[in-house]
C-alpha cells in the first residue's frame, strides 16, 4: 500500500488514518467515545465480554453472590486496587484481582512454551480496541485512546507537521492542558504512557506532572550504527512513525510490553538536611533501542543458543541498566523452539567494586520472586561463589575481581550452560580476569598460560566456550573486545550486535557534546591576543588578564597553575549556580603532586577563596628533590574511598588525577577540564566523556582546554563512536560584532528595555512585580518579530542562537570583555527561551530561571536543542563553470589587486570564484530572492540581491572566515565584487523556477 506523505494533511485525518490501520492490519475494535466511563477510565462492555468469553464459570459463581451489583462491584474493585498506594494498573493487569476467594485474570500473557494449548487459546482472547476523540474530564479531550480488556492503557496526542504543527504541540497539550489528577491519567492507576506524535517523530512520558512533566523519545533513530542520529528514517512510500501501528500497537508488542518490559521503579535518596528517606516511583517504559536490542537478542539466542557472543555498544546515555535488568531477566525463562530451556545461570559482571545496586532493585521491580537473583557482595567471597553457580539461583551479580579465584573451586559445570553479562566491557575484560572468566564455566580443556597466550587462543576459538555466551555491554569497545565479541559483518569486519551511538544519544539530550567547546592552548593564546590587538573587543579589567596570559609562553607548571585557575575562576566557576567543577589530567603521578602544589600556592599568593582542589591517585610517590612520601589520602586529609563524597561538596572544585577517574567516573557538575597529557583512542574518547552528563536543570556547557594534544588527534579519537564538527580555530572576536549588526537590523529591542531587564537580573532578590515587568519587555519583543513574515521570524530566531552560541563559545575560549554585548546576551537568552514556549518546556516561567551569574539560565527543558553538529562542509564546484566572461575575469582582477593594495592580504581570483560559488549555493535557497528574480529584471532585482548578501556572508563564514569578514565590513567593496555575479546568480535563480 504506497501513502504518501501529503494523503494527511489535517489532525483528523491522521486520527482516521491511525484507528484504520489499528482496525485493518491490527484486529482492533474501534469504538465510540460514548462508551468510556471516565470516572474508571473504563470501558465496561469490553471489559466484561473479555471476562464472559474467558472466565465464564467464575463469573457465574460471583454473579450469585454479588447478582446486578456484579458489574460496579468488579468495576469499582479494579479502581480501588490501581489507585492504592502500592498498588498500579500494571500490578492489576500483570496478577488479576481477587474477590470472594476467586481469581479473575484481566489479561493473558504468551505462554513461554507451547505445552498448553488452553493458555495460547486465551492469550487469543485478549480484546485490544481504540476511541478517538474521547473525553477524560469536561475540559480534556484526547485524541485517541487505547484500551486492552476494556482498561484504557496508552493515550495519544496527535499533530500533524502538514498542518504546520509537530509532537512539540502534543508535549505542550500534555504539559499544559492535561491534569494528572484525571482518571485517565493518574500516574500508575490511569495509562502506562502517553504518545506525543506526529507524522515524523514521537515522544513518551508515563508520568504527567505539569510543566515538569518529563519527555523521552521514542524514535528509531536515523541513519545506521555509530552514524545514526535522533528522530527516524524517512521512506518513499510510508511515514517515518509507520513502526508504531505496523510493531509497537500490535497485539503481540503490547502484551510483551506489559507483561516482560514496563516495570514500577522505586528510588530510595537520603535528605541530606532531614536525614530522612525519601521515595520516588517511576513508571519505566523503555526507550525504542532498548526494546529493540532485547529483542533482536532474544530473537538470536533462540535460534542459536549458547554458540555467540553478542557485543552491544550503547553510548552513555543509553539506560544501561534497565537494558542489562531486562536482559538478564528475560533470559532466565527463555526457551528455544524446542521449548528447552536455554540458559540454567546468568551472571552479570560488572567491574565496580560494589555490584550496582540499581541493577538489582531492576530486576527485583520486574519479578517478584524470592532467590531468583542473589547478589555476591564485599562479604562474599570465591567459595561463596561458586556455591551460587552450583545451586538454584538463577541470576547472580558479581565483581569481574571475584572470577580468577575461582577457577579452580568450580568443577562439573560443563553440563551447565551460562549467560554472562559484562557490564562496561573495558580494561578488565581484555586481560587476565576475562581469561579466567572462560576458564572456569567452559567446558573445553584447559592449560595454565599467560594472558597473551589465553587471549589468543580465546579469539581463534572466536573466543567462544560451547556452553557460554558472553553479552558484553560498553560505549567505547577497545578492538580486542570487538576481535572477542563482534560479529563478522557482510563486508569481512567485526562489529557490534547493536549500536545506539554517541552521536543519537547527544542529539537526543541524553549527553553533552564534550568536542563543541575544545580548545587547544595555541588557539586559546591566539584569541586572547586577537582581543588584546583590537581595541574594539575588549575593557581596560580585561587588558590586564590578557597581558598576563599572553606572557605565559614557557609551559612550566606554575604558568600552566595560572591559565587553569584564572580560566577556571572567570569563565567556568559561576556555571551551574555556582556549583561547576573541573578536572586536570595530569601526565603522571608526580604530575599531579606538583601540580597540586602549585595550585595551592597560587591561590594563597592570590587570596582565592572558594576554589580548593583535590588528587587522585593510586600508591606512593616521590618526588625527585624530596625525600618524602606522598599518598592520595595524605595529601587530601581524608581515606581515597571518600573522594567522590567529598568532591561533590561545595568544599571542592578542582580534581587533580593521575591515571584514576579518567573512566566510570559519573559527576555531573563536570564543567571543565583541563588536559595535560597525551591522550589516544579510546582513552581519549573516556577521558574526555567524564564532561558529558547533562546536570538538570541547568543548561550545562562544557569546556576543554588542551596543553599536549591537538583538535585533529581528539576527533580522530572520537571518530569510530562519533564525529563532531564543531572547530574552535574558526572562531575570531571580530565576528560576534558582526553577527551583532545583523540582529540589531531586526530592530527587536530597545536599548532602554535591555538595560531595564539586566537591572533586574542583577538585582538581589527579583520581586514579582520584577518579573511582570520582565516578561513585558519579551512580549514587547516578540510581538516586533511577529511583524515580519515566518520565514524572516525564523531567520531572526536563527541569528538569534548563533549570536548566543558564539558569544557563549568566545567568552569560554578568551578573556573577551565587552559589558553591553553581555547585557544584549542576556536579554536573548531569555527571548530566545520565550519564543520557544511550544517546545518541550512546558509554559514559560520566570520563576528560578533568573540566576545573576555570567552564565548560566536554569532550564526550561529537559530536552537539549538536537543542532550539536555543524554542517559539514559544502562539495564546491570548480572555479571554470562559473561564467567569467574575459571582461568580467579582468574586472574582477582590477578589484582584486585594489583589496590587496588597501588590506595587505593577498587574495587571488580563484578564492574570489570559490567564495562566490559558497555565495551564490546559499542565495540559491532564498525564497525572496527567487521571488524577486522572477518578478523584477536584473536592475530592479539587485536591490533584494544587495540586502539579502550579508546574510549569505555570515553563513558562509565558517568556510571562508577571512574574505566573507573583509566584505561584510567594507561595503564598497563588497557592492564591486559581488556586483560582478549578480548578473550571473539572476540567471540562475531564474532558470531554477
Amino acid at each position: 500500500m504506497l501513502i504518501h506523505h501529503t494523503s494527511i494533511v489535517s489532525e483528523k485525518e491522521y486520527q482516521k488514518f491511525l484507528l484504520e490501520r489499528l482496525e485493518k492490519d491490527n484486529g482492533y475494535i474501534i469504538r465510540k467515545a460514548s462508551n468510556f466511563d471516565r470516572y474508571f477510565a473504563v470501558d465496561r462492555e469490553i471489559l466484561f465480554k473479555f471476562l464472559e468469553d474467558t472466565q465464564h464459570e467464575t463469573m457465574d459463581y460471583l454473579r450469585k453472590i454479588y447478582k446486578a451489583d456484579l458489574e460496579d462491584t468488579i468495576v469499582s474493585f479494579i479502581n480501588a486496587e490501581a489507585t492504592k498506594t502500592r498498588g498500579s494498573l500494571l500490578d492489576v493487569l500483570k496478577h488479576g484481582i481477587e474477590i470472594s476467594n476467586q481469581k479473575l485474570e484481566l489479561m493473558y500473557t504468551k505462554p513461554a512454551t507451547t505445552f498448553n494449548p488452553d493458555l495460547t487459546r486465551k492469550y487469543g482472547q485478549n480484546i485490544f480496541s481504540a476511541m478517538e476523540e474521547v473525553w477524560a474530564s469536561d475540559k480534556e479531550r484526547i485524541d485517541v485512546v487505547i484500551f486492552l480488556n476494556g482498561l484504557a492503557i496508552i493515550a495519544f496526542e496527535l499533530k500533524c507537521n502538514a498542518a504546520g504543527q509537530s509532537y512539540q504541540d502534543a508535549i505542550y497539550q500534555f504539559r499544559t492542558d492535561r491534569s494528572p489528577k484525571t482518571r485517565l491519567f493518574m500516574f500508575k492507576a490511569g495509562t502506562l504512557v502517553n504518545f506525543a506524535m506526529d507524522l515524523e517523530e514521537v515522544y513518551m512520558t508515563t508520568k504527567l506532572a505539569g510543566d515538569a512533566t518529563f519527555f523521552l523519545p521514542f524514535n528509531m533513530g536515523n541513519g545506521e550504527g555509530v552514524t545514526a542520529g535522533a528522530g527516524n528514517p524517512v521512506f518513499e512510500d510510508k511515514y517515518s512513525v509507520s513502526y508504531m501501528w505496523e510493531d509497537i500497537l500490535t497485539k503481540d508488542t503490547i502484551l510483551d510490553l506489559i507483561s516482560k518490559f514496563i516495570f514500577v521503579e522505586t528510588k530510595e535518596k537520603v535528605d541530606d538536611k532531614t536525614g530522612k528517606i525519601k521515595r520516588s516511583e517511576n513508571l519505566i517504559f523503555p526507550r525504542y533501542h532498548q526494546l529493540d536490542v532485547i529483542r533482536k537478542v532474544l530473537a538470536d539466542v533462540r535460534e542459536n543458543r549458547t554458540s555467540q557472543n553478542y557485543l552491544i555498544q550503547h553510548s552513555a546515555g543509553s539506560g544501561k541498566t534497565n537494558s542489562i535488568a531486562w536482559l538478564a531477566h528475560r533470559l532466565t525463562s527463555l526457551h528455544d523452539a524446542e521449548n528447552k530451556i536455554i540458559f540454567d545461570n546468568i551472571i552479570i559482571v560488572t567491574d565496580r567494586v560494589v555490584v550496582d545496586r540499581q541493577l538489582q532493585k531492576a530486576i527485583m521491580g520486574m519479578e517478584h520472586k524470592a532467590g531468583l537473583i542473589r547478589v555476591m557482595d564485599d562479604k562474599c567471597n570465591s567459595a561463596d561463589l561458586a556455591i551460587a553457580l552450583n545451586g538454584n539461583t538463577k541470576i547472580i551479580a558479581t565483581t569481574i575481581q571475584k572470577f580468577p579465584y575461582i577457577v579452580d573451586s568450580v568443577k562439573g559445570l560443563e553440563n551447565k550452560s551460562f549467560a554472562v553479562i559484562i557490564d562496561e566491557a573495558h580494561s578488565s575484560t581484555a586481560g587476565k580476569d576475562m581469561a579466567a572468566v572462560t576458564m572456569s564455566l567452559g567446558s573445553g580443556d584447559q592449560t595454565e598460560a599467560d594472558v597473551e597466550d589465553m587471549i589468543s587462543s580465546e579469539i581463534k576459538r572466536n573466543g567462544k566456550q560451547a556452553n557460554v555466551s558472553i553479552f558484553a555491554f560498553t560505549a567505547t569497545p577497545k578492538p580486542t573486545t570487538i576481535q572477542l565479541f563482534g560479529r563478522l559483518n557482510k563486508h569481512g569486519q567485526r562489529e557490534a550486535f547493536h549500536v545506539y551511538s554517541m552521536k543519537q544519544a547527544i542529539e537526543e539530550g541524553f549527553i553533552l557534546d564534550v568536542l563543541q567547546n575544545y580548545t587547544e592552548y595555541s588557539t586559546f593564546y591566539q584569541l586572547n591576543k586577537e582581543i588584546e590587538d583590537d581595541p574594539r573587543c575588549k575593557t581596560n579589567a580585561a587588558k590586564r588578564q590578557i597581558a598576563r596570559f599572553i606572557e605565559l609562553h614557557e609551559t612550566n607548571i606554575a604558568q600552566r597553575v595560572e591559565v587553569i585557575v584564572e580560566h577556571f575562576r572567570t569563565t567556568v566557576m559561576q556555571e551551574l549556580g555556582g556549583q561547576a567543577k573541573a578536572m586536570v589530567i595530569t601526565a603522571s603521578r608526580q604530575g599531579a603532586v606538583k601540580y597540586r602544589q602549585a595550585f595551592e600556592e597560587y591561590i594563597t599568593k592570590k587570596g582565592y577563596d572558594g576554589i580548593h582542589a583535590l588528587v587522585a591517585f593510586s600508591g606512593k610517590v616521590k618526588l625527585p628533590d624530596d625525600d618524602k612520601e606522598y599518598t592520595e589520602a595524605s595529601i587530601n586529609g581524608f581515606p581515597e574511598d571518600r573522594l567522590t563524597k567529598e568532591f561533590d561538596t561545595d568544599n571542592y572544585q578542582v580534581l587533580l588525577v593521575a591515571n584514576k577517574y579518567q573512566t566510570g567516573f559519573d559527576q555531573p557538575k563536570l564543567c571543565a577540564m583541563y588536559v595535560l597529557k597525551k591522550l589516544k583512542g579510546v582513552n581519549a574518547v573516556q577521558t574526555l566523556s567524564r564532561l558529558n552528563r547533562i546536570c538538570a536543570p541547568y543548561d550545562k556547557k562544557t569546556f576543554v582546554l588542551d596543553f599536549v594534544n591537538t583538535y585533529e588527534d581528539i576527533k580522530a579519537a572520537f571518530a569510530p563512536y562519533y564525529t563532531t564538527t564543531l572547530l574552535a580555530n574558526s572562531v575570531t572576536p571580530n565576528a560576534i560584532y558582526d553577527l551583532e549588526a545583523t540582529i540589531d537590523a531586526y530592530a527587536l529591542f530597545d536599548p532602554a528595555d535591555i538595560e531595564a531587564a539586566n537591572d533586574i537580573l542583577y538585582s538581589q532578590k527579583v520581586t514579582g512585580k520584577q518579573k511582570q515587568r520582565l516578561t513585558f519587555f519579551l512580549q514587547k519583543s516578540k510581538k516586533l518579530l511577529e511583524h515580519y513574515e515566518y520565514e524572516t521570524q525564523r531567520q531572526a530566531v536563527a541569528d538569534m542562537r548563533g549570536f548566543v552560541r558564539y558569544y557563549e563559545f568566545l567568552l569560554q575560549v578568551s578573556s573577551f570583555e565587552d559589558t553591553d554585548l553581555h547585557k544584549k546576551y542576556n536579554f536573548i537568552s531569555y527571548l530566545l527561551a520565550y519564543i520557544n514556549i511550544k517546545h518541550p518546556g512546558g509554559g514559560f516561567n520566570l520563576d528560578g530561571k533568573i540566576k545573576a551569574s555570567q552564565f548560566v539560565q536554569k532550564k526550561g527543558e529537559e530536552h537539549l536543542s538536537s543542532d550539536l553538529v555543524a554542517k559539514p562542509v559544502m562539495k564546491l564546484p570548480t572555479a571554470e563553470h562559473f561564467g567569467l566572461t574575459e571582461d568580467k575575469e579582468k574586472r574582477l582582477s582590477e578589484i582584486i589587486d585594489e583589496i590587496n593594495s588597501r588590506t595587505g592580504k593577498n587574495y587571488d581570483n580563484d578564492v574570489v570564484v570559490k567564495a562566490m560559488l559558497q555565495i551564490r549555493d546559499i542565495l540559491m535557497k532564498s525564497d525572496k530572492l527567487k521571488t524577486s528574480a522572477k518578478n523584477n529584471t536584473q536592475q530592479d532585482f539587485e536591490f533584494s540581491y544587495f540586502d539579502d548578501i550579508d546574510d549569505a556572508l555570515i553563513e558562509g563564514l565558517s568556510q571562508n572566515q577571512d574574505f566573507f569578514s573583509m566584505l561584510l565590513s567594507n561595503d564598497e567593496m563588497k557592492r564591486q565584487v559581488l556586483g560582478i555575479f549578480s548578473g550571473e546568480i539572476y540567471k540562475s535563480l531564474r532558470e531554477s523556477l
